[in-house]
């Protein structure tokens, strides 16, 4: 069986990725899609708006065939090292494809690109070191760098957020000499930061979460499918909520007031003296008063946002550096079609598959487990919230 592979995070799933899930198949000419997905806290550093076994099940209820989790210290990175992971996941797992969005919609120009990157290497450093000496950010350099080098020869504009995260799977899968054959789709309607829903009902994640929080979900309905808007319904009646930050914003506070910039200094991606600004705004009477009051033109809204998510789930320096690379298959959920792969390819996997978390994987999938254990934290109902502390152990993966 061929399988396709996408990398998402589904926050939530809406038609946009019903789009891409159904058209992977089709230009990849494939028998079933397999996704990597990011777990409860996501690659911009901000919890996901609903758990991951409901993300996991809304993907297979609509054109997906089996979710794996992308482990939390690759899930929560710049896009480099999000797409290494996600990559040699999907590799792993046999997939002979892999397919992804695009403001651009030609793989050529990607393939282009990355020749052209190899040939100027050395070059494309420097310039994106003096870019960075001008007090851009890394992204922002490193996206002004490949304009000026490499736009008008290789036609791809990696200033464009799909553009660039996509490049960086090319990227990832030419490294690690993967046998995956890259496909994109171009990405229609909204962009990937609007703010305002789209009137072909193809929007963007950004806008469906913000309609939500403001208005309910009844707003959305035309805007995801039917399985994420009954779901998501479901979830709510029975006493789950929408996560955003400033559920999380008393713990960040607590911490910042009571730690030292010595002990923040061992938090991963806590780096150039940034925890002394951090305790400074935590006085901030919200999360969003905190993050105007920190955000500069070097410390981006994102990479702030990361490094309060380390902070928050206590992830370590040392724990990123004795994790370089995924050391097991995480299954959130599959089909019918998604267990009969597994059957017939699993013993030719390059990784171990774990199906349901075991006392014996808590050392392997620790890191994992304590972000779950952080994500219901934030569940003001005591109830839901210890139902939530023990999920990664008692939710067995979805099965349709």
């Amino acid at each position: 069986m061929r399988a396709c592979g996408i990398v998402v995070e589904y926050n939530p799933f809406h038609n946009g990725h019903l789009i891409h899930a159904q058209q992977s198949r089709q230009k990849t000419d494939s028998e079933l899609v397999i996704a990597v997905m990011s777990g409860n806290f996501l690659q911009r550093g901000e919890p996901a708006i609903l758990p991951k076994q409901e993300r996991a099940e809304m993907a297979l209820r609509s054109g997906v065939d089996i979710v794996f989790e992308l482990p939390y210290h690759f899930a929560v990175q710049h896009a480099s090292i999000f797409a290494e992971g996600a990559v040699k996941l999907l590799h792993a797992a046999g997939c002979s494809s892999i397919c992804f969005g695009s403001e651009n919609g030609r793989i050529k120009p990607f393939l282009d690109q990355l020749q052209l990157e190899k040939e100027y290497h050395d070059v494309l450093q420097e310039t994106i070191r003096e870019q960075m000496k001008l007090g851009r950010s890394y992204p922002s350099a490193a996206a002004e760098s490949y304009r000026q080098l490499f736009e008008h020869k290789a036609g791809l504009d990696l200033s464009r957020p799909n553009n660039m995260l996509g490049y960086q799977y090319v990227k990832a899968a030419d490294l690690n000499a993967s046998s995956m054959s890259p496909y994109t789709i171009k990405r229609t309607a909204s962009e990937y930061h609007d703010e305002s829903l789209h009137e072909t009902y193809i929007s963007s994640a950004t806008s469906i979460r913000k309609k939500m929080f403001e208005e309910g979900l009844s707003e959305v309905k035309k805007h995801v499918p039917e399985a994420t808007f009954l779901m998501t319904e479901s979830y709510i009646n029975d006493g789950g909520q929408l996560m955003n930050w400033e559920r999380y914003w008393p713990f960040i506070q607590h911490t910042l007031l009571t730690s030292s910039p010595q002990s923040l200094n061992n938090i991963y991606e806590m780096e150039e003296g940034i925890e002394y600004r951090l305790i400074a705004a935590a006085a901030s009477s919200s999360f969003h008063e905190f993050m105007h009051q920190v955000k500069t033109k070097r410390y981006t809204w994102t990479r702030i946002q990361r490094i309060l998510t380390h902070l928050l789930t206590k992830t370590l320096k040392t724990d990123v550096q004795q994790n370089s690379s995924p050391s097991y298959l995480r299954m959130l959920g599959m089909t019918g079609k998604g267990r009969e792969y597994l059957n017939m390819h699993k013993a030719d996997f390059a990784l171990p598959v774990i199906s349901k978390l075991s006392r014996k994987h808590e050392e392997l999938c620790a890191i994992d487990i304590r972000a779950s254990k952080t994500y219901a934290m934030g569940f003001s109902d005591p109830v839901y919230r210890q139902k939530m502390i023990s999920r990664d152990f008692t939710a067995p993966p979805v099965i349709l």
